[in-house]
Formats: structure tokens, sequence, C-alpha cells
């Protein structure tokens, strides 16, 4: 019977070759499961651990490994602990030389992982030679004996026993060196240190893990078997050299199962997954769910240990499915002259994914709409084609159009498929006759006419067309723009008359031409209108004659051989009816001509200058007669006003000169000089006696009568007796003193002071931060209330002198006056009045008391 072991590691220590099988026995009662022949070469590995052997037949080209198998070895092959000696160390020759005996290496030391015991657990026995001699100490260093992890091995110090303390873990440590040591009781070296390599042998105790619990892959539909889908990979931390770390893969479940329940399968090695079997289709599987199991032990079900992970197949689309609409014949109306507008809807069936490439429909008309009047817009939610016009249709040309469109997808057809009869259909689009307005043939239309035109002359007929040629309609005309109002048109044939002259030089002539918009109107339903646009370009007339500029000027008093004035001519009119002027002085006066001269520069221009030697200053006004060259020519007589001056050295009129050539003779001049010196006198003079006016105003005594002084006066409206005594006023009475001193040196009753009384205060209510708005008249009320009862606020309730009116009066006591009332006063309400009226609540409401 077949037995595990996953210890054996084939090395130099551990296998054996063979040239025959037969040299040894089989352990396994004659259970044969290979036979090989003298022949067959065999390996035959023990385990020293658990005493497993492996054997192996190698059969085959190049050693192919045909069958293993791992039986329990029979107790004669199991070997006892191992005792390692330390070496000699040398040896004295004859000669007096010592040579050195070569070391033999010691064997590694194998301890299994995640060993249960018991512990300690005893791995070599260590000896030395020289026990039998001396008392020999045994110890260990390295890591996990003296080093971190300490104590995981302990030696025997006296019987040299290595021992291991507790499970080892292969994933965390692999493997440990240690030296042993060898000592005296005094603790003198007596052997070298030895080596001691342990390897801890790997035991399946580690799953294999994916990394991800999901895969997500995808392969296109339609995929031919043996299509790459996805790749999934496990690891397994146990050693990938053995078994314990060789994982293997398999499919355990797919969902759905159609077509068939296996349509993918997996490399058990690489975990690549690929298909197996035709019939993907996204319309009908879009998703398949696969679960993997990973096991290790090469996939042994029955020793090995297993995980398991999900792939998510999506099947992806491939446009299999040609576009098909659902009707052969759809239709719609447009009206004519319409642009813009969505006139059929064309729905399509695509069974492809929604919102791709393989779906998306794209249209095209291939016949009936040769100048392009239509195209189709896919709408992208809906995937349907809308006839949309772009450019206007007409009635009268075409009523209908009968339209062949065919729909694809934007992506091209797999391999293989054909299109579907049903992506090609008719489209009948209807056109609807509307009232077009009428228009002009020719617009803008142009006329040419002399300016000068009489009103009443009839320049043209301006008559506008309708489109509508099946409807019996009538055209009305009028006038939109006439901006100099010189035109007026028939109302029923569009004759064109005017009302004005026509003139050229008019501000609303631009260009030589004149512009008027009409309106023609049909009596259709809706009513339409149209416009058009007359432009008459006013041929130019000799009539307007021409002006001399510049209108003034100025020269020298004296002939000078650069003096004179250069003039020309404006003149309204064009060309051939301006240019070249002719200039010339007329005959009367003859002082015109005996002063000046004209001779002429070019055909434009002319030199006025002086004929004499010298001028007196002053402003001349010379007529200039200007002539064009229009047929006829038209003559001008016109002004310019020269003024002669004096000049100096440079030709340029002097200050003076310009002065007296305004007319004015040196004594004007003077006078003038003197009248602005003496103005300016007379304003300096007032200025100065401005500011002593105000000087004396300052230091002058106020001179009125005492009489009429009022300040810190007392008026006396009236005397009722007491004679100059009642004019001996103190006012310092009336007065609020800064201090009681000038009070305390008067006599008694002759001062007024305000005593406030010595007396704790009292306590108004404090106001809240924030109040609420009902707390308002409560708080005033209670401040009025302390404000009432608080006698140390004031008045205070002291005595109080406010006048002194002298003595010796004549007028007797008020207190001698008798009241005139003889019916009893009922003087309760005082008790009322507050604090304040106490005394005389006491003095008159208790009289019945008493």
């Amino acid at each position: 019977m077949e037995v595990p072991c996953s210890h054996l590691i084939p090395d130099e220590n551990t296998r054996l070759q063979v040239d025959s099988y037969s040299q040894y026995p089989w352990p396994c009662n004659g259970n044969r499961g290979v036979n090989p022949r003298r022949d067959q070469p065999a390996q035959l590995c023990l385990c020293p651990l658990c005493g497993v052997f492996q054997i192996t037949v190698e059969q085959g080209k190049e050693g192919e490994r045909k069958e293993e198998k791992r039986v329990k070895a029979p107790p004669e092959f199991q070997a006892p602990p191992t005792i390692i000696m330390f070496p000699r160390q040398r040896e004295t020759s004859s000669k007096g030389l010592r040579r050195q005996k070569r070391d033999w290496v010691i064997p590694p030391i194998n301890v299994p992982e995640n060993s249960r015991g018991p512990f300690p657990q005893m791995l070599v026995s260590i000896r030395s030679d020289q026990d039998r001699n001396i008392s020999i100490r045994y110890s260990i260093t390295g890591v996990g004996a003296d080093q971190p992890p300490n104590e995981v091995f302990s030696i025997d110090p006296v019987a040299g026993k290595m021992f291991v303390t507790k499970p080892l873990d292969r994933e965390r440590r692999s493997s440990y060196h240690l030296r042993a040591h060898a000592v005296n009781m005094n603790g003198e070296r007596v052997e070298s240190p030895i080596d001691l390599y342990i390897y801890v042998i790997d035991m399946n105790d580690n799953r294999p893990e994916f990394k991800n619990q999901v895969y997500n892959g995808s392969v296109d539909e339609g995929s031919k078997p043996g299509t790459f889908v996805m790749h999934l990979a496990a690891f397994d931390n146990d050693d990938n050299t053995t078994a314990n770390g060789m994982v293997r893969y398999r499919i355990l479940s797919q969902t759905p199962h159609s077509p068939i329940p296996n349509m993918f399968t997996i490399n058990s090695e690489t975990g690549d997954i690929v298909t197996v079997a035709a019939g993907l289709d996204r319309e009908k599987v879009s998703q398949y769910s696969i679960i993997v199991q990973a096991t290790d032990m090469e996939g042994n079900l029955n020793f090995g240990l297993s995980n398991t992970a999900t792939a998510i197949i999506s099947v992806t689309d491939i446009n299999d499915n040609p576009p098909e609409l659902t009707s052969r014949t759809f239709s719609g109306e447009v009206p004519e002259n319409r642009v813009n507008v969505v006139v059929a809807n064309l729905t399509v069936i695509d069974r492809d994914q929604p919102h791709s490439p393989n779906w998306n429909a794209v249209y095209r008309i291939i016949s009936g709409d040769p100048i392009g009047h239509f195209t189709i817009i896919t709408d992208q939610h809906t995937n349907d084609g809308m006839v949309t016009v772009v450019k206007p249709v007409d009635f009268e040309q075409n009523r209908a159009f009968m339209l062949t469109v065919v729909v694809n997808n934007q992506a091209p057809l797999a391999s293989g498929i054909q299109s579907s009869l049903q992506s090609t259909s008719g489209v009948t689009i209807s056109v609807v006759d509307i009232n077009e307005p009428p228009y002009f043939p020719t617009n803008p239309k142009s006329i040419r006419f002399e300016e000068g035109v009489p009103a009443g002359t009839s320049l043209t007929t301006f008559s506008a067309s309708d489109p509508d040629r099946f409807m019996q309609q009538s055209i009305r005309y009028s006038k939109l723009a006439d901006p100099a109002d010189w035109l007026s048109i028939n109302n029923t044939n569009g004759q064109i008359i005017t009302t004005a002259t026509l003139d050229r030089e008019s501000i609303y002539v631009k260009n030589n031409i004149y512009e008027a918009t009409f309106l023609a109107v049909d009596n259709g339903f809706p009513m339409a209108s149209g416009t058009g646009t007359l432009q008459i370009y006013l041929i130019d007339v000799n009539d307007n004659a021409p002006s001399l500029l510049p209108r003034e000027s100025q020269i020298c008093e004296r002939i000078n051989r650069n003096a004179g004035i250069n003039i020309t001519a404006a003149d309204a009119d064009t060309d051939p009816n301006v240019g070249p002027f002719v200039f010339e002085l007329p005959t009367f006066p003859a002082s015109i001509r005996r002063n000046w001269t004209v001779s002429r520069l070019n055909g434009d221009y002319a030199r006025l200058s002086l004929r004499t030697q010298y001028l007196e200053p002053g402003v001349y006004e010379v007529p200039v007669i200007v002539t064009d060259s229009g047929n006829p020519p038209l003559s001008n007589r016109s002004i310019i006003k020269v003024k002669v001056c004096p000049c100096d050295e440079n030709g340029d009129c002097t200050l003076v000169g310009a002065v007296a050539a305004a007319g004015l003779g040196t004594g004007a001049i003077i006078a003038i000089l003197i009248c602005i010196i003496i103005l300016l006198s007379m304003v300096l003079v007032f200025v100065l006696w401005m500011k002593r006016r105000e000087k004396e105003r300052q230091t002058k005594q106020l001179l009125i009568d005492p009489e009429d002084d009022v300040r810190d006066n007392i008026l006396k409206y009236d005397e009722e007796g007491g004679g100059e005594e009642d004019q001996d006023y103190d006012l310092s009475q009336l007065q609020q003193p800064d201090s009681l001193e000038h009070i305390i040196s008067k006599p008694p009753g002759v001062r007024r002071v305000d005593e406030r009384p010595i007396i704790p205060e009292s306590q108004y209510p404090i106001r809240p931060v924030v109040p609420h708005p009902g707390d308002i008249g409560d708080f005033i009320n209670e401040g009025l209330r302390a404000a009432d009862n608080d006698p140390t606020a004031p008045p205070y309730d002291s005595l109080l002198v406010f006048d002194y009116e002298g003595s010796g009066s004549t007028v007797g006591s008020v207190s001698s006056l008798n009241s005139s009332s003889t019916g009893d006063q009922d003087y309760d309400y005082l008790n009322d009045w507050g604090p304040r009226f106490k005394k005389l609540a006491d003095m008159y409401g208790g009289g019945d008391d008493e």
C-alpha cells in the first residue's frame, strides 16, 4: 500500500543509484506495482526521518519519468541516530614534521517542521575521541542556540547529545548554521569547532492562496476552441521544489451550462483558461461564472490542500447582428421653404450590445435626393434615424420625394456575417404647399438718370412675381423707405414716378446713388410680403457754380517777390463740371485791377497779389470771378477779405501791423491803452479802500446808547414799586457757582445752594444684556418707580433762594394774606405724589387726626 512522505529530497546523502531494482527486496509483500527489467535503471530514495522508500522507475527516451511509488521501508533500512565525531587534528611524523589530516564533510542534519515532539527531541550525538582520557564539555553557538532566536537547539554538555526544543517552521526559517565546541574542565579547547548545518524539512502545512477571490476576464463571442481567455495563479508558501508547493488547477463548475457545461478548460500547471468548444453567443449568454480549484501535492486530492477562486468571464460583443429597419416603407411630409425640421422617423432593431459601435446605426440616402435636400441624423439614445431637411424644398418644383435609405453600423460586420435584406427601406416625403411671399426678380434694381429730373417723371416699373403658380393671387405695392420723399409707386402695376426734383448733391445721395425700398404684398392666406430695393444712379449736370477759397487772408503792405495769396475754388459738381477753373478780377470798380492782380498757377489754383509797390495797411474786400469748365460753364463772383499789414524781415505781419490792419490808427491805439491803465488804477484804489475800511471797523469802539445795550442786562417791562432798590440785582445768584468759598463768605440768606442728602443711594434695575421685547415696558416702569422714590436724585429737598429783591419794600408780606376759600379742601391726593410731597401731605392731609 502506498504511503505519503513529504520529506524526501533526493540528494547525495539519501539517494542510492542502482543498476537494477532486483538488487533490493521488494518491501510491499509482493504487491509489485512496478516490475522493472534489469535493463531499466531505477532510483531508490530513503527518508531518514520516517523510513519511507521512494522508488522511481525511469523508462523511455532521455529518462522520461514513468511511475513513482512511496512505500514504508522495513526496520532493517531505518538507521540509528547519527554520531558526529570531531575530526583528528594533527599527526607527528618521525622527522618531527606535523601533517594535517584531511577533514571529512559532516552531513547536514534534517529536521521536519511542525514536529509534535515530544520535546526536547534528540537530533545527533557529538563526540570527541579524547573523551576516554579526559572529561569533555560540549557546547553549541550560533543562531538558534545563543543568538536570537535563542534556545531553539540545546546540547547535553556531558553526553554531547543535541536536541531541538520546539517545533520549527520552514516558512519562517529554512536552515540554521551552528558550531559545536569541545573543551576540558578548565575551559581549554581540546578540539577545533565543527560546523553543523540544520535544514528544516518542509511539510505540507500551507494551502495554495489566490491573490484575488474574484478574477475578471473576457472573450469574444464566436471564438474558436483553444482561444485564450484569462490567467489565474495561486501561490503556496511551501517548498515549490517538492510536491508540497507544486500547485495544480482544475475547474469545479461552470454557470450557466449553456450551450454545454464545459465551455472552458484550464491548464493544470499554468492556470491559463481557454475555450474548448464553439458556440459563445453574447446575445444568449453574456457572462459565465467558473469556480477554479488549486491543489498542492501536484493535484493529489487525497493528500493535497486546496483552495478556490471565482473567474467571471464576460462574453464581449462582436458585430454579428446587422441592423434591421422595422418597416419596408416610411413616410412623412414637409412644408416648402422650411429647413432643420424632422420630417420622418426611421426605427431600427439591432441585437448587439447597445450604445457600442456594433449597435450604433449609420443611415445613408442612396437614391431619390440628387441635390441633397435631406440628411438622416441618428438619435444617440434610441438609435432611430431622423430624416431632416437641410435645403428648402419648393412645392412648385417637387411635390414629393421617393428616398431609398440603407442602414449600417459604425463598426463593420464580423467576418462571415452578411447584411440583412431589411437594412434597406423606402421613404416617401410629401411637400406641402404654403403661401410664399412675392419676390422682385431683379433685387436691387439699378437705373440711371440725370439729376434735375422734374416731378411727375416716370422712372421705371418695379414689379414683383408670385412664386405660387398654382394659386391665383394679386399683388399690391407700397413705399417702404424713401429718405428724401422723391418717389411714388403705383399700387397695382409698380410704376415709379418722381414727386420732386432729383438732386445729386443731396445729403441722401451716397456715391451718386439714391436708394428707395418698396413692398409687395399678395392676398393669400396668410398674406405674404416681399421687399425690393431701387437704386437710382444720378448723372451730374452743371447746376452748381464754384465758390472761392479761402474767404480771408493777409498780405504785406509792400510788394514782395514771394508775396501773394494762393486761391482755389470749391464746386459741388463732379467731373467734367468742375475744374480747371478760371480766376479773374472784375472791371468795376477800377481800383480793384489798379491795386490787385491774379496769376494762374494751374487748373485749380491761382495767386492773388499786389499790383502797386505799397498799399496802406487795412482790410480790403477783393472780388474775384470764378468760372468752372461745365457745359455750359457757370461763374460766381466771390469776395475774399485781405488784411494788408506791415511785415518783419521774414515776411510775417507784426502785432502792431495786425492791429493797424484791423482799421485802427495810432491815436486810437494810444487812447485804448490809456483807458486800460485808468481802469486798472481804479480797481486797485477800490481794493485798497475796502481793506482800510475793514481794518477801521475792527478797531473802532461800539458807539451806541447805554439804554440800548442789552448785553447782561435786565429789561424793565413794568415797575410795581420798590423804588431804586428794586433795581439792585445780584446776577451771580442766578449762576451755578464753581466753588462754595464766595457763597459762604456772603451774609446768611443771600445764597443758593443745592445740598445732596448723605444717605445710601437707591438701587436701579439692571437691564439684561439680551432683553425680551415684552420686558421693555416693565424695565421703564421699574426705573421710573426707583427714581421717584430716590431722595438723592435732584432736585434735592433743601432750601433754595431763587432771588433777592432787597430790603424796605413797600409791599406787604404774602403770608399775611388769608385764603378766600371757605370750603373744605381734600389733600389726601398728596400721598400719591411720592416722597417729595410727603411733608405737604403730613401738614395738610393729617389735620383731621389732631
